[in-house]
């Protein structure tokens, strides 16, 4: 399709739509992105997709939230829908008929464990509260993440990377579902620093931490990351508060 690639969502943080970024970038394809718009011109486009008809609709469903991404007439939603419909477009899916499931498969599983989750940690009891109306609920809840469910994601991702004998998840085969973990061990990081040096030199995750030092070392993705199109984080899905970030006994 001789379409522009557009992805479409708010300005200010990574956010979800920052794995979609990153598949393009590491492609190396041209993008336009609504993020790159000022503040309140860029909130305007992204209400007007999911508020209003647009000219565009042509039989595409009303939309939740963003990320949206627009390639001719198609608009679609979710993170790893975006990823499934662009990683064999980009040649990030793999090279056999049925790796785009299990790049799929292991893309959900990254996004869960190590986004979700971890935005549920600031906001444990519901995203329309402010933090510092749930914070005690919000430190109990960053503890038992950090002491049960941080070790067993990490566990998991070694998993893979050992059982497939190689430094990316799909084998030899570099895929966006190892852009996706890169992020989200990024994110945690961010979040959790104290935690994720304690996980980092126990010795149990090491293809894990390389993972993500390969994919920051790739050039395409080196020169966004250095790059103003690489937003900050802050008060998105990974945010970093002091009193949350205790080290697991």
């Amino acid at each position: 399709m001789e379409a522009p690639y557009e992805l479409i969502y708010y300005t200010g943080v990574p956010g979800r739509g920052e794995h979609i970024r990153l598949a393009l970038e590491e492609a190396g394809v041209a993008y336009t992105d609504t993020a790159s718009l000022p503040m309140s011109k860029c909130r305007e486009v992204v209400t007007t997709y999911l508020t209003s008809r647009t000219e565009d609709e042509q039989g595409n469903p009303p939309y939740y939230a963003p990320p949206l991404f627009k390639h001719g007439h198609l608009i679609i939603s979710q993170t790893s829908n975006i990823l499934m419909y662009l990683g064999p477009k980009l040649g990030l899916a793999g090279s056999k008929e049925d790796d785009v499931y299990r790049v799929n498969a292991l893309a959900l599983t990254a996004l869960d464990g190590l986004s979700t989750e971890v935005h549920d940690c600031h906001h444990p009891i519901a995203a329309e509260l402010y933090y510092e109306e749930q914070k005690e609920e919000s430190l109990r809840r960053s503890k038992e993440w950090m002491k049960t469910r941080l070790p067993k994601h990490l566990g998991f991702w070694e998993k893979v990377l050992e059982r497939g004998g190689s430094k990316w998840l799909l084998g030899t085969e570099f895929t966006y579902a190892d852009l996706v973990l890169f992020q989200c061990i990024d994110g945690v990081q961010f979040a959790f620093p104290k935690a994720m040096n304690q996980a980092r030199e126990s010795g149990k995750y090491n293809r894990v931490f390389q993972l993500w030092k390969d994919v920051k070392a790739r050039p395409n993705v080196a020169a966004y990351l250095a790059s103003e199109r690489r937003q900050k984080y802050d008060w998105g899905i990974y945010r970093y508060y002091p009193e949350n970030d205790v080290v697991p006994e």
